[in-house]
């Protein structure tokens, strides 16, 4: 009797162990560049860069599917080859988005491609831990980069123009020709389809800041020229219970700005990073945005790639109190990455 009593409160702490047992989940983006065709060895670092972040899902942007060639079959066999196995379905040689999983990818489909005139956006569903996730790969449109205007800067030829524009209302006009809030509105739309016991992310290259970052706290700096702007994007996602997974973590943008774009790469002529040569034209255009009625909690959210950035066409030594997860060896890109580590 006392050995059946003993076995029955060992099977209720390994019940109590297992309830409160969480899985934790690595999410990576990160903007390949072209493939990593622009930086030498580009291709087989982005890779190296997979493996070494220990990425459980890695969200892409700028797929190009060269001449035929399949990225997301030539990046799961690099992978292979150098002992991770992923799970990955073949892009469209249209959407310019990709996403691979250590776990199996269930359905997949694409909510616009790069001709759409509003950037591509692909819709992947995993099961991750008993958890259903659906998971949103963008590549918003590119074009009426508005931010460029305080800087002065045309967001459409990126030539410098006479004078800066800091008017909100000519900046915000200037930023709703490129649809990416078009694209954003149908994604929410597309979201509020889906039923709500899932948990949704949406991450990738807006091409937009946030309005998290163009505060009265930073209207002075970064070139911003006093402007306080509520950057679409940004504004519609929060509306819609969406959260921004590294200013959750991190809410002064003064302290922590977490600049993605432009990044420094000691193996890429300055001049191939610096497209407004006399501004500070830094900014976080790269995001993990979450959702999930189930508890879902982001635990770290860092930024990997070079701490350099690049202000005024020179390379920017370290200014602020951000954190980098560092490359393994070669940087494939212009961008910095983001890895977003959640538990549930």
């Amino acid at each position: 009797m006392r050995k059946f009593i003993v076995l029955l409160m060992l099977l209720g702490i390994w019940q109590m162990a297992s309830a409160k047992r969480k899985t934790a989940l690595r999410v990576l983006q990160i903007n390949i560049w072209q493939e990593g065709t622009i930086v030498p060895n580009g291709f087989p670092a982005i890779a190296d860069e997979i493996i070494d972040k220990d990425a459980d899902i890695v969200l892409f942007s700028e797929v190009r599917n060269y001449n035929g060639t399949d990225f997301i079959q030539r990046i799961l066999a690099e992978l292979k080859f150098k002992g991770s196995s992923y799970f990955g379905k073949s892009s469209d040689e249209k959407l310019d988005v990709g996403l691979i999983s250590k776990y199996p990818v269930g359905d997949q489909h694409a909510l616009y491609d790069k001709d759409s005139g509003m950037g591509g956006v692909l819709k992947s569903k995993i099961k991750i831990g008993g958890r259903d996730f659906v998971f949103y790969s963008l590549h918003l449109d590119y074009t009426n980069y508005a931010c460029y205007l305080p800087r002065g800067y045309d967001g459409v030829t990126w030539k410098k123009m006479e004078s800066p524009i800091n008017d909100v209302s000519a900046i915000v006009e200037s930023n709703r020709k490129s649809k990416r809030d078009e694209a954003i509105r149908d994604v929410i739309r597309d979201v509020a389809h889906e039923e709500q016991f899932q948990s949704f992310i949406i991450a990738g290259d807006f091409n937009e800041p946030s309005h998290l970052d163009w505060t009265a706290a930073t209207k002075d700096l970064f070139d911003h020229r006093g402007a306080i702007v509520p950057w679409d994007c940004s504004v519609l996602l929060e509306k819609a219970g969406f959260k921004d997974s590294f200013r959750l973590k991190y809410p002064n943008s003064v302290s922590h700005p977490g600049f993605t774009y432009p990044a420094f790469n000691k193996d890429v002529p300055i001049d191939k990073l610096a497209w407004a040569p006399t501004a500070d034209d830094r900014d976080r255009i790269d995001y993990v945005y979450y959702r999930s009625k189930q508890p879902l909690e982001v635990v770290k959210a860092m930024i990997v790639g070079p701490v350099e950035t690049v202000k005024y066409a020179k390379k920017q030594e370290k200014d602020s109190e951000d954190e980098f997860l560092l490359p393994k060896g070669v940087w494939p890109t212009d961008h910095k990455a983001l890895l977003v580590t959640f538990v549930f």
